[in-house]
This record gives C-alpha cells, sequence and structure tokens, in this order.
C-alpha cells in the first residue's frame, strides 16, 4: 500500500517516463536566417522506443501508468484555452476554440488532443513512437466530435519545420499553427535550443507556445531519481535525466533568445491520495508555461543579451492570464 502511494506521488511529480520523442535535433542554417530543423540519424534510443512501444495500448487507461497524466488535463486544458481565449477573440458558439489550429508535441496516445478537439480546436497530434499514434487514431475514431478536427502523425517537429520550409503544400498549412503544445516533453529533450527554434519556425507571429514540465531543483531530484528509480524502483533506471530537467529562468532565458516573450509561469502539485493536480505558488517540481512568438528571425538576435528581460527567481509565479 505504502509503495502503491509513493507510485503515485512519483509519478505526478515526474510525469510520464522518458519519451521516444528525446530526439537529438540538428539545425540546418540558411541563408536569411531560414532555419530547417532535421533529426540526426539514430537519434531516438531504441530502449525509449521501444518502452513506449510496450506502453501505446495503455495510454487510455486512466488508473494505469498515465493516470497522473489524465488527472493533469483538469490543469492543462483551462490553462491552455483561457490564454488563447484571450489571444483570439472570434468565438464559436460552444467552441471556445473554434478555428485555432494547434499542434501538440509528443502526443503520445491523444490524451491532451482530444480534448483541446472538443473544444473546437483544430489539432495535429505528433509522435514519433508510430504505435501510440495507431492508437491516439483509434481512440478518436470512435467520437464523431472529432472526425473534422483532430488528426495524428508520426514524426516530428522537426518534420514538420522541414515540411514548411520546403514549401508547397506545407508552407502554408500543416505547418502554420495558431499554438504548440509540448506536455511533458522538454525535460525529455537532447537539445532545447533547437526545440525553441522550430516551435517559432511552425508557428504564426503572435502564436502561443504551451509547456508543461519538471523544475531542476534537489527536490525533483530526490523525487524524479533517488526515490522512483533508485530507491523504490517504480520507474527503470535511467528513466529521467536531471541534467535535462530546466527552472522557468532557464527556459525563460532560452525561449526568448529564440523569438518569444514569456507571459506566465505556474507552479503545479499532484496529490497522490485524491489524484488530483492543483495550481500552487511553488515552482519546485512542476510548472506550467505560456509564451508568445514576436520575432520571426531569432537567430538574429541570438547575439544579443540571452538573459531574460524579467528573470523569474526559482519559487516565484506570475499570475496567469485570465
Amino acid at each position: 500500500m505504502h509503495a502503491s502511494k509513493w507510485g503515485r506521488l512519483v509519478r505526478g511529480f515526474i510525469g510520464r517516463p522518458r519519451s521516444a520523442s528525446s530526439w537529438t535535433p540538428v539545425c540546418l542554417q540558411r541563408p536569411q536566417h531560414t532555419v530547417t530543423c532535421h533529426t540526426s540519424a539514430g537519434s531516438v534510443d531504441p530502449d525509449e522506443l521501444r518502452r513506449f512501444q510496450s506502453l501505446a495500448g495503455k495510454w487510455w487507461d486512466d488508473h494505469g501508468e498515465f493516470a497522473a497524466l489524465h488527472a493533469l488535463n483538469d490543469l492543462r486544458v483551462p490553462f491552455i484555452r483561457d490564454n488563447l481565449m484571450n489571444v483570439h477573440r472570434t468565438r464559436v458558439p460552444g467552441k471556445p476554440l473554434g478555428g485555432i489550429r494547434i499542434l501538440d508535441v509528443g502526443c503520445g496516445g491523444g490524451l491532451l488532443t482530444e480534448p483541446l478537439g472538443r473544444l473546437g480546436a483544430n489539432v495535429l497530434g505528433i509522435d514519433p513512437v508510430a504505435d501510440s499514434i495507431g492508437t491516439a487514431k483509434l481512440h478518436s475514431s470512435i467520437d464523431p466530435d472529432l472526425r473534422n478536427r483532430v488528426r495524428y502523425r508520426a514524426c516530428t517537429l522537426e518534420d514538420l519545420s522541414a515540411e514548411r520550409e520546403g514549401g508547397g503544400q506545407e508552407e502554408q498549412g500543416l505547418a502554420q499553427f495558431d499554438a504548440v503544445v509540448a506536455s511533458e516533453v522538454v525535460e525529455h529533450l537532447a537539445d532545447l535550443e533547437t526545440f525553441g527554434l522550430c516551435c517559432n519556425h511552425v508557428l504564426k507571429p503572435g502564436g502561443s507556445l504551451f509547456i508543461t514540465t519538471i523544475n531542476k531543483t534537489k527536490l525533483s531530484y530526490a523525487l524524479g531519481i533517488v526515490a522512483a528509480e533508485q530507491l523504490l524502483r517504480i520507474v527503470p533506471s535511467g528513466t529521467h535525466d536531471w541534467e535535462k530537467f530546466i527552472s522557468p529562468v532557464e527556459l525563460e532565458r532560452l525561449l526568448e533568445s529564440n523569438g518569444f516573450s514569456v507571459g506566465s509561469v505556474r507552479g503545479m502539485l499532484y496529490n497522490p491520495v485524491s489524484g488530483v493536480w492543483c495550481w500552487t505558488d511553488s515552482t519546485a517540481i512542476n510548472y506550467a508555461l505560456h509564451a508568445v512568438k514576436v520575432r520571426d528571425d531569432p537567430e538574429a538576435h541570438q547575439a544579443e543579451d540571452r538573459g531574460p528581460r524579467h528573470p523569474l527567481p526559482e519559487g516565484h509565479v506570475e499570475a496567469a492570464h485570465s
């Protein structure tokens, strides 16, 4: 019983297991500061790919390995909805996100993709694990309300960025989004600089970027690495790399250097007894961030001051847009 509660606690704090989307991107510079992002050969860890292939059929078990992610929708869906409604003033009755195009990066089985589609958004979910995309397609196919709003592809963010750069129908189609969502993804990436560049590349001017992730603190190390992997062995050893965790201050600095302005950062906390997430004043473990694209040409400005205009001290929370 004790181990079970600890398991829910740790899974809630650390989010999903290390994803096969932890690719090592290579960013190729082109003239006029145009950036194309490509995935390097062998960048997807075969062990991680096999792990997520084995879990591909379990995404919609809300009492299984992804229980905490199901519960996280109670926070992340309203967070995305409310911020987008502030930016996009058009309203569709009963569909507050009607007409908004969203890219869900590392979508897994579609746990976040579907509720965004039900709010009226046109959502493309992408993930490098084909089996997870198969699960997502199958699950969404039974809901007629999603058939014209939700689509899935087994690919990476770099793939879409490359398609946009290649021109053709993608130039004005799939790779032009009003928002990009990366929930429980960035802590698995090998190159956040390229992630920021590619997010900028696929977003429209003024587009929103939403991230939920894990802070890089002693507490997150104790719970996510020591307790989960080494002591309780709830999560396989090596599932997370604490060095890839990132603080809100560092993430804001990185995003601002890639053409974004961070608007809000909010702390999140999971209650393992009730299985419920709540907002908190502390960002010491998990946090959600909203940023807006303000520049099309981040590379031209990266020689400038890379620090955030208004650094966020650790644990500080800015008021969310409402």
